[in-house]
């Protein structure tokens, strides 16, 4: 039963992943209502006005956020300008609210396939506005392919500005050697599984397998990351099994829970997030907005295949 259970899970992961690279049934899925509706249960709106307010209403819950806009991989770099102007005005934004909601973005959509020169330069002008703003910036990690690019933008930005993170993926083979590569640094590390389509030579295929690897990466930011040197750790997991060993873990480390974060994505787990705020854990939700839903849609399915049950409620519920 327990192989069944693995295939049927492996099998609907590689649909998912397979469906986010069909940009053929992006554009069909994008003009229906049941799908844009479906949506809405993990993203509050199209627009940063729809994700301000959202993060508003998760103040009282003792919570705070991060918010991105969907898209990556643009071909002109006129594009990713006006995505660093968009951002640039979200950090305006975000200042006199006194919400505590960071920024991540993707180095894809900021022209990293055109230019790194000119990406390097947006992503130095956004941590400077963050800086300035007493904000934080977060880089995304993308697939694999982009791994030593963006660790190697990161550590350029790092030299200049402290207040600047950047995402590793458990399922990769080579992250445990990426984290100790950047523990020298005093890096902010954010910790998630992963969700894009690796062969097995890349990453490890199977889930108990990317379980324990990131148990085991979660171990050593516990010991050399967090808590030291302003250094920021988020781990990004709905698995509450797995959160409560790392809990468990940093209560044995004695690693106070103002350390480190748990982070979830808006809409997933509420449950979960309000009791894990209520025990005083530190809760960032990560709040998405943007036109380009669908591949990120995909990839979230696919990280975790029972959203579907959500998914179906929302369309028939």
């Amino acid at each position: 039963m327990r192989r069944f259970k693995s295939a049927r899970r492996l099998l609907m992961r590689l649909f998912f992943l397979w469906a986010s690279r069909q940009r053929w049934l992006g554009e069909q899925m994008t003009r229906r209502s049941f799908a844009r509706r479906a949506v809405l249960r993990f993203m509050p709106g199209a627009d940063v006005d729809s994700a301000l307010a959202a993060a508003q209403t998760l103040r009282p819950r003792r919570m705070s956020t991060v918010l991105t806009q969907l898209g990556e991989n643009i071909t002109q770099l006129s594009e990713g300008k006006a995505v660093a102007d968009h951002y640039l005005s979200v950090l305006s934004r975000i200042s006199p609210t006194g919400l505590d909601a960071h920024v991540s973005v993707k180095l894809t959509q900021l022209g990293l396939d055109v230019s790194r020169e000119e990406t390097l330069a947006f992503v130095l002008g956004l941590a400077k506005r963050a800086a300035d703003g007493g904000n934080f910036l977060w880089i995304d990690m993308e697939d694999s392919s982009y791994v030593d690019a963006t660790l190697d933008l990161y550590r350029k930005v790092r030299q200049e500005y402290a207040n600047v993170g950047v995402c590793i993926q458990a399922y990769l083979r080579r992250t445990a050697r990426d984290l100790e590569s950047l523990i020298p640094i005093g890096p902010s590390i954010r910790l998630v599984k992963g969700a894009y389509s690796e062969t097995s030579a890349v990453a490890f295929p199977d889930k108990r397998d990317v379980d324990e690897e990131y148990f085991k990466l979660a171990r050593t930011l516990l010991q050399s990351v967090a808590g030291k040197n302003g250094s920021r750790v988020g781990f990004g997991t709905h698995d509450m099994k797995l959160g409560s060993r790392i809990q468990q873990l940093a209560e044995e480390l004695k690693v106070s829970r103002d350390a480190y974060e748990v982070q979830m994505l808006y809409g997933i787990g509420r449950a979960d997030q309000d009791r894990l705020a209520n025990e005083g854990y530190r809760v960032r939700v990560l709040i998405s907005y943007g036109a380009y839903w669908f591949p990120w849609y995909m990839r979230r399915l696919a990280e975790r295949p029972a959203n579907v049950w959500f998914v179906i409620k929302s369309m028939f519920g």
